[in-house]
């Protein structure tokens, strides 16, 4: 039966200089706190603190990467149990049966990496998955999940989480996160963050109805632009007594411009109506998450822009599943010109502070890092969604640092919602950034001791800058 070995230097470059440095820099930061100021775990499971019901509503069916793959090979989503409800028994090892089947389709992806260290790392598991060996792991896992130890809470300070950040609606009443803030048997830190994308699509079917409530949960009427604006203030508020230190966007583009204010109540009346354009529509979208910005520099919430998806690529998947099940395509991106007049108004504005992240990697050294170079305001977001694999992490870290430096990145983003691939990803960018370092340092560019401190600022001091946390 074939092992699944796990390579204490996985990652770490093989020229036998260069890994010995790569060594001594990760050994410094391994055992970091992890610190995620932006992902999709739901805070009820800390919450609540419900044993995990089985290896594949746990590893699978939430980890939208390990699923588009096995989709794009013929596997049915519902087979996979997404979009299903709680999995029967006999559901879930089949499905799970059918990703130890599939291994070989994850060779040379993040996703092969991070479900390896996890199977290893956290889970113990020598073997590894195929047809003949699923039904050994999947039992192995499932007794494992019944011990406290694997617990939500025990996992959370296994992982040595400092601070993790969910993904919320501005409608929430983010009572989880209030449970946790008032339970003295819990030391964590989980913070909301403030989500408005479906407020500030204006054409989008359904626009109305979220408007609407806005306003039921808000108490502010948004029959008006003025009055929608309000709204969105108070829920901001709402966020921020809550925890929260960042508002999230995910839009086509990252135009953020100024309409007049008689042209952008125009738009807002006719889009209550129905009748917007969807030229307009567009403008009046853009003049919103200005809106945002604004607010931003006023209430210290911390900007981030994650543009440039085709959501929901195939229509009758969304229609069968919804939306975040890995039908999500990148599309090209523009910045410089797009973020110009936003960054006229707020790049100087010592409140204002903004998170760039994107899926267009020829942006990268083109125009995000540049604005980084510039505006105080700017950082540079970690390798994102498509992006977060070795070798695409670092062209990314090469492309930023040589215009932008270190200390305007934002340290590494998980943006997961497969929980125990936490460390994993984490663990995965601080061996990378040390490969990187120790390039710098074998090419006599960096001192080793600098080298050291460059990566500690990297995994701790950079994020809690970025996200003022």
């Amino acid at each position: 039966m074939t092992s699944l070995p796990l390579d204490s230097d996985r990652l770490l470059p093989p020229d036998p200089t260069r890994r010995a440095v790569a060594r001594r820099l990760h050994a410094v930061v391994a055992d970091l706190p992890v610190i995620s100021p932006h992902g999709h775990v739901p805070a009820g499971w800390l919450a609540r603190d419900t044993p995990f019901q089985d290896p594949t509503s746990l590893l699978l069916t939430p980890d939208h990467y390990a699923t588009r793959l096995l989709h794009a090979h013929g596997v049915d989503l519902a087979h996979l149990g997404v979009g299903q409800g709680p999995l029967s028994p006999e559901a879930s090892r089949a499905a799970f049966r059918t990703l130890c089947e599939h291994w070989s389709v994850y060779r040379g992806t993040p996703v092969r990496y991070w479900l390896q260290v996890q199977f290893a790392d956290l889970f113990g598991i020598t073997v590894r998955p195929g047809a003949e060996t699923a039904d050994e792991i999947y039992d192995q896992i499932a007794a494992t999940l019944q011990t406290p130890q694997f617990r939500p809470r025990a996992l959370f300070e296994r992982f040595g989480v400092e601070v993790l950040a969910t993904t919320d609606d501005p409608c929430d009443d983010l009572a989880e996160h209030a449970f946790l803030a008032a339970d003295p048997t819990w030391t964590g830190r989980v913070l909301p963050t403030f989500r408005p994308d479906r407020y500030l699509e204006v054409g989008a079917q359904g626009w109305v109805g979220h408007a609407d409530r806005l306003a039921e949960v808000s108490g502010t009427d948004t029959g008006d632009l003025d009055g929608f604006i309000d709204a969105m203030r108070q829920r901001r508020g709402h966020f921020r007594a809550h925890g929260a230190v960042s508002a999230d966007h995910s839009h086509a583009d990252v135009r953020a411009e100024r309409l007049p204010a008689a042209e952008a109540a125009g738009c807002y009346a006719r889009a209550r109506r129905g009748d917007l354009p969807p030229a307009e529509a567009t403008a009046l979208r853009r003049h919103l998450v200005w809106e945002m910005a604004r607010m931003s520099a006023e209430d210290g919430l911390v900007m981030t822009l994650h543009p440039g998806v085709a959501r929901s690529h195939h229509g009758p998947t969304q229609r069968a599943f919804g939306a975040d099940v890995g039908a999500d395509i990148p599309l090209p991106g523009e910045f410089t010109r797009a973020l110009q007049p936003l960054l006229q108004d707020f790049g100087t504005d010592p409140g204002f502070q903004l998170v760039l992240f994107t899926l267009d990697e020829t942006t990268l050294s083109r125009e995000i890092a540049p604005l980084a170079g510039f505006y105080p305001s700017v950082w540079v977001g970690a390798p994102w969604w498509f992006l977060d694999a070795p070798e695409a992490t670092t062209r990314h870290r090469s492309a930023v640092t040589e215009t932008a430096g270190f200390g305007k990145t934002s340290g590494f983003i998980d943006d997961t919602r497969a929980f125990c691939s936490i460390p994993a990803r984490h663990d995965m960018a601080r061996r990378l950034d040390a490969a990187y370092l120790s390039t710098l340092v074998a090419d006599g560019r960096l001192a080793e001791d600098e080298a050291t401190e460059t990566i500690v600022d990297i995994v701790t001091v950079n994020p809690r800058k970025a996200f003022r946390l």
